[in-house]
């Protein structure tokens, strides 16, 4: 696969940005544009993401030392997050054996494994199978995706041994699944295989031949944290902004724009939203279904009759787009466009003029049922004014997104538009 590294030279706002007045009042200055290609950097350096684990609690340190920096009193809001301490993972048929991504939570098999006949998922597969789900194809990212659901009630009538997962999505890679954080969504061991490796096992899985699962570590629960920042001026309304900092791999262009825009924002929010109290937040836990922002939700955020506005940064806000060509996947000089611009009704044409011309999020949709990630979960808590971004973009929930996934320039030019919907949706414009 070709791909390009993170773009190292320095570039301006998007051109003829001033031609619009909500972005002609909220200018960019030079050292956040640094800021952001340097924090980009640093975010994919870190490496992986998962939640608790040291690549989240060092992107949390560092996330904290920024908002030290310019004056916001901190605190992390601890919880526990599921974890498993992987020692062996294969599917074996015949003489092929393949790895793919245990499903969280882990359900283990031990060390001997599960053996057992491989069949199609089916409602009709002989009792006590591995079952295997050649899913239709979709960027997949969650368990609570409505074909994967179903599979549960098809695991449990035909007590099924195990599942395998063949998650055909945009790349040909295993696309790992956000679940909830309580017991194996399944029930039974399961595996998100690669639909590149898929081919042997299907075939195996129609002529009913015999497979070894193995997943075997130790399970448990383990701390993380959502990392707190709060400016108190005794203003009695508060305006919230937050993104998530955990996922299952590096989540380069998953996470890395919300976590760069959030840190660029910081400075200006302090210095410019002089009238209102601020409350920014960076959850962990987003893998679980939003775990983390739930126990803000419920603990620590500000109530919906003193907020003023709420902000999201979501997934995949910024990231590259890519295109198939013979020789594989080829970058391109523009940010994907599956990204979806959501708020509340009243400032829908407030975003639709501060983000035009912005691919994916030039059409802001109002609050409705199809908002995702935890801008779903603001929205139905009932606050009266907020607005987000949310996407899954190409290489979303695999290993390959990484720095390839990212170019500062995409960013870059976001910043000035959420500066100038924030102060329109304020009243300060």
């Amino acid at each position: 696969m070709a791909a390009g590294p993170v773009d190292p030279t320095r570039r301006g706002v998007v051109a003829g940005a001033a031609a619009s007045p909500l972005l002609a009042t909220s200018a960019m200055a030079a050292p956040d544009l640094i800021s952001i290609r340097t924090d980009l950097e640093a975010w994919v350096a870190i490496g992986g993401k998962a939640s608790g684990g040291p690549g989240d609690a060092d992107s949390g340190a560092w996330m904290e030392s920024r908002l030290r920096l310019f004056g916001y009193r901190t605190r992390r809001q601890a919880f526990e997050a599921p974890i498993c301490s992987l020692t062996a993972v294969r599917l074996t048929v015949g003489d092929v054996s393949l790895e793919g991504w245990p499903q969280a939570p882990v359900r283990v098999t031990g060390p001997m494994g599960v053996r057992a006949r491989l069949d199609l998922a089916r409602e009709d597969a002989p009792r006590g199978a591995l079952l295997v789900a050649d899913l239709p194809a979709r960027r997949w990212s969650s368990v609570r995706q409505a074909e994967i659901a179903a599979l549960a009630e098809t695991v449990r009538r035909t007590g099924a041994a195990g599942l395998i997962l063949v998650t055909n999505g945009p790349t040909g890679e295993a696309i790992a699944l956000n679940a909830p954080a309580g017991a194996p969504p399944f029930g039974v061991p399961t595996l998100a295989l690669a639909p590149k490796d898929a081919g042997p096992v299907l075939a195996a899985a129609r002529e009913g031949q015999t497979a070894r699962l193995v997943i075997d570590g130790q399970t448990g629960r383990h701390r993380a944290f959502n990392l707190i920042g709060r400016i108190d001026r005794g203003a009695g309304r508060t305006v919230v902004l937050s993104t998530p900092r955990s996922g299952w791999f590096t989540c380069a262009g998953e996470r890395g724009p919300g976590i760069a825009l959030w840190m660029a924002l910081l400075p200006w929010m302090a210095k410019t939203l002089t009238r209102h109290d601020i409350v920014v937040v960076s959850a962990s836990g987003h893998e679980y279904e939003n775990l983390g922002a739930e126990a803000f939700l419920h603990r620590e955020a500000p109530a919906p009759e003193r907020t003023a506005l709420w902000v999201h940064l979501g997934a995949g806000i910024a990231a590259r787009d890519w295109t198939q060509t013979p020789k594989g996947l080829e970058p391109l000089d523009r940010p994907d466009p599956a990204r979806v611009l959501m708020g509340s009704a009243h400032l829908v044409e407030t975003l639709k003029e501060a983000f035009a011309g912005e691919a994916g999020l030039e059409a802001p949709l109002p609050a409705g049922p199809t908002a995702a990630g935890e801008l779903a979960e603001i929205l139905k808590a009932g606050y009266p004014a907020a607005f987000g971004v949310f996407g899954s973009h190409r290489f979303h929930h695999t290993p390959l997104d990484d720095a390839r996934c990212l170019d500062p320039a995409f960013v870059e030019r976001l910043l000035p538009r959420f500066q100038a919907a924030i102060l329109k949706a304020l009243g300060e414009a």
